[in-house]
C-alpha cells in the first residue's frame, strides 16, 4: 500500500497531479479542493494516498490531510458511491462541511456535487450518520498536512512552508472534537451529539469550546 507521495510536481490538471519521485512520475487524483491548494508545477509536494486496485487498474488517490482521507474512505463504504463521486463530494464540500451535513442529515448539501443525485446523497447521509460521529471526535487530530521531502546529496529534507499568520483562536475543528467527547461523556449518543455540535457550530456565539458545549446542550434539552 502507498500511503504518502512526496516529490517534485511536473504536471497540474483539473483532477490529478504528476508527482516525480526520484524519477518515477505517480499519477495522482485529487479532489478541486486539494488540487487549488497544491503549489506550481516544479514546487515540491507530499499528498497522502490511496491505491485503488483492479485485474485491470490501478489508480492512486491523493489527500493533502488525513482527515479527508478518512472521509474518502468513509463515502467509497457506501454502495453507488466510487472514488469519482466521493473526489467530487469533497472537492464541493470540504471534510469539515461534509462532517456537518451529515450530523445534520443535510443531503441537500451532498447531493451539489456534481454526478451525486438525490438517492446516493440520501443514502451517504443515511448509511454515515452513525459513522461520521468518530472522525469528527478525531478531527482535530487528523488535519495533518502531509509535509513535503526533498532529497539532497545529504539525505532526505523536510521543506518548511511560508509562514501563516497565528490564528486567533483554536480551530474549529478541535471545537467539535472537544464538544463530542464531552457531550458523549454525559450520555448522549454520538450521533445526538454530533447533529448537536454541527448545529450549533454555525452559531457565531461558538467560538471556544465551552460555547459551542452550551449551545450544543441548549439544543439536546427537552422542549416543553
Amino acid at each position: 500500500m502507498i500511503g504518502r507521495l512526496a516529490g517534485t510536481i511536473i504536471h497540474r490538471g483539473l483532477d490529478q497531479v504528476m508527482i516525480d519521485v526520484r524519477g518515477v512520475g505517480y499519477v495522482v487524483h485529487v479532489s478541486a479542493l486539494t488540487s487549488q491548494s497544491l503549489p506550481r508545477v516544479g514546487e515540491p509536494c507530499a499528498l497522502y494516498t490511496d491505491l485503488l486496485v483492479r485485474e485491470d487498474l490501478l489508480q492512486l488517490f491523493g489527500f493533502s490531510s488525513l482527515l479527508e482521507k478518512e472521509w474518502y474512505r468513509l463515502l467509497i463504504s457506501v454502495q453507488g458511491i466510487g472514488s469519482k463521486a466521493a473526489l467530487a463530494i469533497l472537492g464541493t464540500l470540504g471534510p469539515e462541511a461534509l462532517g456537518r451535513s451529515i450530523a445534520l442529515g443535510d443531503w441537500s448539501a451532498v447531493k451539489a456535487a456534481p454526478g451525486v443525485g438525490p438517492k446516493i446523497a440520501q443514502r451517504v447521509v443515511n448509511e454515515l450518520r452513525d459513522k461520521a460521529p468518530s472522525i469528527m471526535a478525531m478531527g482535530g487530530d487528523l488535519t495533518v498536512e502531509a509535509a513535503p521531502v526533498i532529497e539532497t546529496e545529504e539525505g532526505a529534507v523536510a521543506v518548511p512552508k511560508a509562514p501563516r499568520p497565528a490564528p486567533a483562536a483554536t480551530p474549529k475543528t478541535n471545537f467539535t472534537a472537544e464538544a463530542l467527547s464531552a457531550l458523549t461523556n454525559l450520555g448522549y449518543s454520538p450521533t445526538e451529539a454530533a447533529g448537536a455540535v454541527a448545529q450549533a457550530s454555525e452559531d457565531p456565539a461558538a467560538v471556544d469550546t465551552a460555547k459551542l458545549i452550551r449551545l450544543a446542550l441548549r439544543l439536546l434539552a427537552p422542549k416543553d
